[in-house]
């Protein structure tokens, strides 16, 4: 039984038609890259390192996955910014912001365990439950836990996405973007981020409610009126 041949597309045979096509491919690159566009003129000067980030009260740490019921690599090295940022004087309060969505699976109490294991009391860690996405995250911080001011925590490919959403949420922000190894995994997130962009522009741009809002929590107030 013979396979039936696969037709190749067929490209315009006039020279209007190809230029046409040049046209279209080239709109269509320019509006893949708007969002990234808009995203690095909202964060230019809001990206710093660990040394040299402001003294702010609350640092935001955005959860990162779970390898057996474990911090996975990446969201330990997030983690691990954060408690040398607490070491150092640089931050009072630390919220840990992620998915519970399952009870078998809880980053925020995962989060808050290897920080009090690396220094940072347990009385300076406030958990958001809900935290199912970037978006969510930002705007839980602010209309959920009244952060209006925050150093933001993440890897370096996704520390503008989340800069430029809790801006427009309402948290004045500065990233730290964690270094790590350019291996598949970065790559990935890399990648990852040209189609997450397409999202925040559009999350900036309606406001969406997050998933779950639920009533406002005096956590973080308190920790910080018990920091001094």
């Amino acid at each position: 039984m013979r396979r039936p041949r696969l037709r190749r597309p067929r490209l315009p045979r006039t020279r209007t038609g190809r230029r046409r096509l040049i046209q279209a491919v080239a709109a269509a690159c320019v509006l893949a890259l708007l969002p990234a566009t808009w995203m690095h003129l909202v964060t230019g000067d809001r990206l710093r390192t660990t040394a040299d980030v402001p003294r702010t009260g609350v640092a935001v740490v955005f959860g990162a996955g779970l390898w057996e019921g474990e911090p996975s690599p990446y969201l330990a090295h997030r983690l691990d910014a954060a408690a040398g940022l607490y070491r150092e004087g640089r931050i009072e309060v630390v919220l840990v912001t992620g998915d519970n969505s399952r009870e078998e699976y809880d980053e925020p109490d995962a989060m808050r365990a290897y920080l009090v294991r690396h220094g940072v009391p347990d009385g300076r860690i406030v958990s958001d439950y809900a935290g199912f996405d970037t978006w969510d995250s930002c705007v839980r911080a602010k209309r959920i836990f009244g952060v209006d001011r925050a150093v933001l925590i993440s890897q370096g490919f996704h520390i503008r996405r989340a800069v430029a959403l809790c801006q427009e949420a309402g948290v004045v922000s500065y990233g730290v973007g964690v270094d790590e190894r350019h291996d598949a995994t970065w790559y990935y997130g890399g990648a990852r981020e040209v189609l997450a962009a397409g999202k925040a522009a559009l999350d900036a741009f309606f406001e969406p409610d997050p998933r779950f809002l639920g009533p406002e929590e005096p956590g973080v107030a308190r920790a910080l009126a018990d920091a001094g």
